[in-house]
């Protein structure tokens, strides 16, 4: 998956309103987390969201994209232009997944 930094920084910037956003290279592209929340992914330039009810209520006519060879496919949003609009798509799409369970320590059992 071929990736641009300044995309990534760009799509960051676009949602930095719905909260913490940060990216962490993976998968050969980028994933993107809102206040520790993986709800994205960005590969070949292209922003692929996690599906969710609340998220799909926004976009009922969602285009739908693979990130990557094997994965589960994702909404894929082409237009990033309409902070206020993506912002609230992020919040919902958050408020529907779960946080990341916390990693175990080495040695510990």
């Amino acid at each position: 998956m071929a990736k641009s930094l300044d995309y990534v920084l760009y799509a960051c910037e676009q949602m930095s309103l719905a909260g913490t956003i940060t990216y962490k290279y993976m998968f050969g592209g980028y994933a993107i987390y809102c206040d520790g929340k993986c709800f994205a992914l960005i590969g070949d330039d292209r922003l692929y969201i996690t599906p969710t009810e609340a998220g799909l209520a926004h976009l009922p006519d969602a285009k739908m994209g693979i990130p990557y060879e094997g994965a589960k496919p994702r909404i894929l949003l082409e237009d990033l232009e309409d902070r206020e609009f993506l912002c609230n798509l992020i919040q919902d799409t958050c408020s529907q997944l779960s946080l990341p369970k916390p990693k175990k320590k080495k040695g510990a059992r």
